[in-house]
């Protein structure tokens, strides 16, 4: 049964009958197969691009979807139901533009955006490092100054979209004053000198490839910096409060995706003479989920709403990715357990779920990360 969902306008709508449809009619015919065979599926997110799906929230003058987040956020929700690892492209390009939306220069925004938003050009985001995780003051990838270019050099690990990108938004050190001496740079994927490592084998979102991407003597132009020299905290940071919310509403649509197969499944399963749906035990589970479910997206929409207000959110985007995320691990755990041994299986998707996510809870910062950003808060 499709979400009901409270939209703001009749164009909204349209948004979101759209998605459904592509959803059915697009994804959910192969992404089985694409998980099961590592198979990325770049001409999908192409077909998303086209339909101005893949980067609602942006300008239309660039060829944007001039939507809310609000918005935004629903859609990814709905995608995320069949397959989380599209959910997680579209969130990923959307944080892969906004550094060059939100802070490039005017030639800058007129040179790159309409290629990037259009979804010609599909983005990465290179923040972490091999040592570094969430600790991104201590980066030691360094983008040195020669004359009207820079030369990178070092690591970026768990690049989502990593070896198939067009493009990468990339935060490396230009001088040793700690946070203060990381610059962002929009470096193609075809320059010389970069490549990207063999893909992490990972537990879930298999049609989604993750590697480290390497920068040996990787020269650009110093057009290609966007903004000043030591803003690259400021725009990673104000671009993570986009994509926490993004995992939330990738992490309520993998919950919604498993209880629909719960209940569907406890609906037609017998037992002891009845649906194994009237049995109490059951049925409190399957009531517990829909709470955690509905909760869940009551948090992300809150701090969408706060966003496209343009009132601060970052808390409110940490309490809803930990929210969110945390629900799913219980909601498709519960999944599985309702399925009994069919849902150990690859019978039925709610395993796949469950995988993914774990994931949810580590990436865009882990949950105990945010608790951190939400404890701080508090204290401010």
């Amino acid at each position: 049964m499709p979400t009901e969902r409270l939209l703001p306008t009749r164009e909204a709508e349209d948004v979101i009958e759209l998605t459904r449809s592509i959803v059915d009619k697009e994804m959910r015919p192969q992404v089985d197969r694409c998980e099961r065979e590592h198979t990325f599926p770049r001409e999908l997110l192409r077909t998303l691009g086209r339909t101005g799906l893949l980067t609602l929230t942006f300008p239309e003058e660039y060829g944007g979807g001039g939507q809310s987040n609000e918005v935004y956020l629903q859609v990814v929700e709905e995608i995320a139901t069949v397959w989380s690892a599209v959910g997680v492209g579209v969130s990923l390009h959307t944080l892969a533009c906004y550094g060059m939306t939100h802070f490039g220069t005017q030639e800058q925004k007129d040179m790159w955006l309409p290629k990037m938003l259009s979804g010609e050009l599909l983005g990465g985001y290179c923040l972490s490092e091999p040592q570094g995780g969430s600790d991104v003051a201590s980066m030691t990838t360094r983008a040195v100054r020669d004359g009207d270019e820079y030369v990178l050099n070092g690591a970026k690990a768990w690049t989502t979209h990593g070896g198939v990108a067009d493009f990468y938004l990339v935060m490396a050190r230009t001088s040793s004053d700690g946070a203060r001496g990381i610059s962002a740079f929009h470096v193609d994927a075809d320059t010389l000198g970069l490549t990207a490592d063999r893909p992490e084998d990972k537990m879930g979102l298999m049609s989604s490839p993750t590697a480290t991407m390497l920068f040996d003597n990787v020269r650009i132009p110093a057009e290609r910096r966007i903004d000043d020299e030591g803003q690259g905290l400021p725009i990673a940071f104000s671009a993570l409060d986009a994509g926490r919310l993004g995992i939330a509403a990738v992490a309520v649509g993998v919950a919604q995706g498993a209880l629909d197969t719960a209940v569907r499944y406890a609906k037609e399963r017998t037992a002891f003479g009845k649906k194994i749906i009237d049995h109490q035990g059951l049925g409190f589970l399957l009531a517990d989920m829909t709470a955690a479910v509905e909760s869940a997206r009551a948090t992300y929409l809150h701090a969408a709403r706060l966003a496209d207000a343009g009132r601060p959110y970052s808390r409110q985007a940490s309490i809803a990715k930990l929210i969110a995320t945390d629900n799913a691990m219980k909601v498709t755990t519960d999944a599985v357990q309702v399925l009994g041994g069919a849902g150990y299986t690859k019978d039925f998707p709610v395993e796949r779920y469950m995988r993914e996510a774990k994931l949810m809870q580590i990436f865009e910062g882990t949950n105990q990360i945010q608790r951190l950003v939400i404890s701080r808060n508090l204290g401010s």
